[in-house]
């Protein structure tokens, strides 16, 4: 069967293909696939992994067709971290166009 295994990092991304034997676990996959040998700081005791997005265990079986994916650590705190306006654009709320306060 045929799985790929995904990495992300700053300024970097794999995404590597691998053959392996029907049944192949997580594990194995991430260990076919070299991912470990190109970013040797990865440790799977800490770091999560995933396949399409879901949380999966290292030992769990594989399908054909599925993405490991191998998650980084949250590096900040998403509590002290200043929301942001979705949509962007400027702070007057009164829809003319220009930055002063008149109408």
């Amino acid at each position: 069967m045929q799985v790929s295994v995904a990495y992300s990092e700053d300024g970097q991304q794999v995404w590597l293909f691998v053959e392996m034997p029907d049944g192949g676990t997580v594990r194995e996959a991430i260990e076919l696939s070299g991912v470990l040998d190109r970013f040797p700081h990865i440790n799977l005791k800490k770091q999560k992994v995933g396949v399409y997005g879901k949380f999966i265990k290292l030992d769990a079986a594989l399908s054909d067709g599925d993405r490991v994916e191998i998650y980084r650590p949250i590096t900040v705190d998403p509590k002290t971290v200043p929301q942001r306006k979705i949509g962007g654009g400027d702070d007057d709320d009164d829809d003319d166009g220009d930055d002063d306060d008149d109408d």
